[in-house]
C-alpha cells in the first residue's frame, strides 16, 4: 500500500443539474484535496478520503454561485466542507471499479457508489508515480438537505438529480527519509 495525494493541477470535481428541466448547468469545486492508500496491484484493498471546500463552488455566474453558497443550498458558513470517505472498492471489469463510500453534505451522510475507470499509470523521475482515474455518480440533492425549490411556470428551477463527474491524478508520496543524529 502507498500513501497518495491528489494532484490539484490535474483534477476536476464537477457537477451538473438541469435548469427548468431544459438546460444543463455545470459547475465545479476549485479547492479539493484527497489522500488515498492505494495498492495498484490490489485496488480492492485501496481507500480514499476527499475534502471539498464549499466556498470554492463555481458555475461561471457570480449571482448563482453566491446563491449556492447561501442558506438556500450549501450554507458554507455552517458547512465549510463536503467529504467523501470510501468504504470499499469492488472490481467490475478491467480497470473498472465501484467505489462505495460515505458522502457528507451539510452534515448529512449518505452512502454513494461511484463508477470508477482507471485511465492509466505513469512513473516519471520529475513528476513522480501517478495514477489517473475518472469517477461518476448521480445523487438526489434533497437526500443531503439541499431542499430549496422554486417553480416558474410549473417547472422546477433546479432538478433534484445532480450528476457528479470527477477526473484526477493521484501522486504517490515518498516516505520521509530518516535523519541521522
Amino acid at each position: 500500500m502507498g500513501n497518495w495525494q491528489l494532484d490539484p493541477y490535474h483534477t476536476q470535481v464537477e457537477f451538473a443539474a438541469k435548469h427548468l428541466g431544459m438546460m444543463t448547468v455545470r459547475g465545479h469545486f476549485a479547492e479539493v484535496s484527497a489522500i488515498a492508500d492505494i495498492d495498484p496491484d490490489h485496488p480492492q484493498a485501496s481507500s480514499v478520503q476527499v475534502t471539498i471546500q464549499t466556498v470554492s463552488i463555481r458555475t461561471h455566474n457570480e449571482a448563482r454561485d453566491n446563491d449556492l453558497r447561501s442558506s438556500n443550498f450549501l450554507e458554507i458558513d455552517k458547512f465549510p466542507t463536503i467529504t467523501f470517505k470510501s468504504t470499499s472498492v469492488v472490481p467490475v471489469g478491467t480497470d473498472q471499479y465501484t467505489l462505495n463510500g460515505d458522502l457528507t453534505i451539510k452534515g448529512i451522510t449518505r452512502p454513494v457508489a461511484l463508477q470508477v475507470v482507471k485511465y492509466g499509470e505513469f512513473s516519471d523521475p520529475m513528476m513522480g508515480h501517478r495514477i489517473a482515474y475518472s469517477a461518476s455518480s448521480q445523487i438526489n440533492r434533497k437526500d443531503f438537505g439541499l431542499s430549496f425549490n422554486m417553480m416558474l411556470d410549473g417547472k422546477f428551477v433546479v432538478s433534484d438529480e445532480i450528476q457528479i463527474m470527477i477526473e484526477g491524478e493521484l501522486v504517490e508520496q515518498q516516505p520521509a527519509e530518516a535523519t541521522s543524529s
